[in-house]
């Protein structure tokens, strides 16, 4: 016998396999008092409760009341930071009736890209994480080329913790990509010193959308 048989041999005779009904009612059994594991959000609301955690990360944070005030939102942006009016933008259909002038568009984001314009799927408040998922009208490298990534986040579709997303994600279609952005990129792997946009965009600047 060889030894990775031996050894498996002795996981099995130490832990026989369980009826997976009692399996089953012992994970309730954890998750019967939830809350109790939960910490207390960083705000009264959602959506401050998702500003507080992201800020905290380094995101930039900006609030508008209605979907049409994202290009005003946006150009304010690319004039704070001295950046040229050309962005990659998702091409959502949420986007394709707003007032773009004075802002060149495209819909595929070059290696190179400066500033990328996206929609979210949703947040996370307790993270201040934002929640993206691959699709037709999603192309997914918006998320990881450009310098700057702008993205458009409705306060209506945040979600409290990360198992209310899994719920949420396990109800419906599963995407090919579900992507969790949690404020910008950043590493300290080289020799501690904290590198800013190592593996995706070094600024991330959230537009949240309305009230929730």
């Amino acid at each position: 016998m060889k030894a990775r048989d031996r050894i498996l041999a002795a996981v099995r005779a130490a832990a026989p396999p369980r009826p997976a009904a009692a399996v089953a009612a012992e994970a309730a059994a954890l998750l019967a008092d939830a809350g109790a594991a939960r910490p207390a959000l960083a705000g009264a609301t959602l959506s401050e409760a998702f500003e507080a955690k992201a800020a905290a990360l380094g995101t930039t944070l900006e609030r508008v009341a209605a979907l049409a005030e994202v290009p005003q939102a946006l150009r304010r942006y690319l004039q704070a930071h001295g950046l040229q009016p050309s962005v990659a933008i998702q091409p959502a259909a949420e986007f394709a009736a707003l007032d773009w002038s004075g802002i060149e568009h495209h819909d595929t984001p070059a290696p190179d890209e400066p500033v990328a314009l996206g929609l979210a799927e949703g947040g996370i408040a307790e993270s201040g994480s934002l929640i993206v998922h691959s699709g037709p009208r999603t192309p997914i490298l918006l998320s990881f080329l450009a310098l700057h990534h702008v993205v458009v986040l409705r306060a209506a579709t945040l979600v409290p913790y990360l198992e209310d997303y899994a719920e949420r994600l396990a109800a419906g279609a599963v995407p090919r990509n579900a992507i969790l952005i949690t404020g910008p990129s950043g590493t300290t792997d080289i020799e501690g010193s904290y590198v800013r946009g190592a593996h995706g965009p070094g600024f991330l600047h959230v537009i949240v959308v309305g009230q929730g």
